[in-house]
């Protein structure tokens, strides 16, 4: 279940403002505006204004096209689609003044939900800026990861937004937050006698969280040759994926608690024997092929300065330092250009203490499988073979999830939207997932952890142990 679907019975009628920051770039027109476009299809009685704001100059009938060119792309229509084209400007803008920040806001109808769809940097300018600016009460601040650049930037930036509305109105976007798999977590572990006891040091020998993709950079060198695969994924994305996984169960999954709990857990995360080195891997694809497409080198991709190192390929091994998960192995992989697409959550559980000796086969220990794309479980079992019952064999018990109506970035809008702060990661979180990573930042700068090389199209390094996929 999703937050947008428990929500859905109580559908707005009133008026909402998104103005947007950063609105003629990639991410304003291929996600934010599509995830607009679903939410509003699917609640015709939401009615929001819609102003984009940018340093580049669009008429009237060019920003509405351009509005209506991200909207067609997800089918979006009815009522509150048309009566946000109808509405829908731009402006012309440097967000990193004042006076025009002070007129963005003045144009909202309503207390604005301000979306930064900004690097990093600017975000941080406008957010200095915009304590010289009268905000409404209710407005809404909207961050894109990733939210500082590491701990101590993340406390800043802290200390910055909450000078300008309250904590619970600062909304640290995490679009994997808003993925239904992920959602669905809550309910697999929270309403399974079955399954939630089973998920402790008692019964589980190792667990990996892994996003593996066969895309390659994909014109993104600006952002990603900054980033690399440690902070575009693993520091942001997977630690929250691991927080959902692995927290206690909460008294209500709304926002206090639910965040409560992710906190309690991200406290007690830690490199694996605190050894940043031996804990972590990192590597850089060379050219080649990844299914029947020729990539180039990321050295040599446009925009890449290859003398910064940048891994396309991490792994870390983390540690929960708590009763209930402590002697656990979890190892969090993300990585581009790879044979294969591995999207999924693995838990290994610990074999059985004895078997009797008169069965053969069936060594291989219990597994849950849940995919992050597509959206399905799977528990694999040793049960009794079909032909001689003493010998044992392999069975897979798959279900799929509920898909959910939006998309990851509908269902962010629509928390932002009504003040819903679930889906977002809270201030202490944010800065707790850079303490955890900060060592192995340190050592790879140092160039204590190796830069590894794996050709497009492979599995990765050579030498690197595979994992069960």
């Amino acid at each position: 279940m999703t937050i947008a679907d428990r929500d859905h019975d109580h559908e707005s009628t009133g008026g909402a403002s998104l103005l947007i920051l950063g609105a003629s770039g990639d991410l304003a027109a291929r996600l934010l505006m599509p995830g607009l476009g679903g939410l509003l299809t699917h609640e015709p009685h939401r009615r929001v204004q819609l102003i984009g704001a940018g340093t580049e100059t669009y008429t009237d009938e060019e920003w509405t096209e351009r509005v209506r060119t991200s909207l067609a792309s997800v089918d979006a229509s009815g009522d509150a689609v048309d009566d946000l084209l109808a509405r829908t400007r731009y402006v012309t803008a440097d967000v990193t003044r004042a006076d025009d920040l002070r007129g963005l806001v003045e144009a909202c109808d309503d207390a604005p939900a301000l979306y930064f769809a900004l690097p990093p940097a600017i975000t941080a300018k406008a957010c200095e800026q915009l304590e010289q600016v009268d905000l409404p009460r209710g407005t809404v601040l909207g961050l894109e990861k990733p939210f500082g650049t590491d701990a101590e930037s993340a406390h800043r930036l802290n200390e910055q937004v909450r000078k300008l509305v309250p904590e619970e109105q600062v909304h640290r976007v995490d679009h994997f937050l808003g993925r239904a798999t992920v959602l669905n977590l809550l309910g697999l572990r929270f309403a399974n006698r079955l399954i939630e006891p089973m998920l402790s040091n008692r019964d589980v020998e190792s667990i990996e969280i892994v996003y593996d993709e066969q895309l390659g950079l994909e014109d993104r060198a600006r952002y990603y040759d900054g980033a690399g695969a440690m902070v575009d994924m693993i520091q942001s994305h997977l630690l929250q994926v691991l927080a959902f996984l692995t927290m206690d169960p909460p008294a209500t999954i709304g926002p206090v608690d639910l965040r409560d709990q992710k906190g309690l857990l991200l406290r007690a995360v830690h490199l694996w024997d605190d050894d940043p080195v031996a804990s972590s891997r990192r590597a850089r694809y060379t050219a080649g092929s990844v299914d029947g497409r020729e990539l180039r080198s990321y050295a040599d991709e446009k925009g890449v300065d290859p003398s910064r190192g940048t891994e396309t390929l991490a792994e870390v091994v983390v540690e929960i330092a708590t009763m209930r998960w402590a002697g656990v192995p979890i190892t969090l992989r993300s990585g581009k250009a790879l044979a294969s697409r591995r999207r999924e959550i693995l838990v290994t559980f610990k074999r059985v203490a004895h078997t009797p000796p008169e069965f053969s086969g069936g060594g291989e220990p219990d597994r849950l499988r849940i995919c992050l794309a597509p959206d399905e479980m799977s528990l694999e079992l040793n049960v009794n073979g079909p032909g001689d019952p003493m010998e044992l064999d392999r069975a897979s018990l798959r279900t799929e999830f509920n898909a959910g109506t939006l998309t990851a970035y509908g269902e962010v809008l629509s928390g932002l939207l009504d003040g819903d702060p679930t889906l977002s990661v809270r201030g202490d979180t944010a800065e707790q997932c850079w303490r955890i990573v900060e060592p192995m930042v340190a050592a790879w700068r140092d160039g204590d952890v190796p830069l590894d090389e794996y050709a497009a199209g492979s599995d990765g390094p050579e030498g690197w142990a595979t994992s069960h996929s």
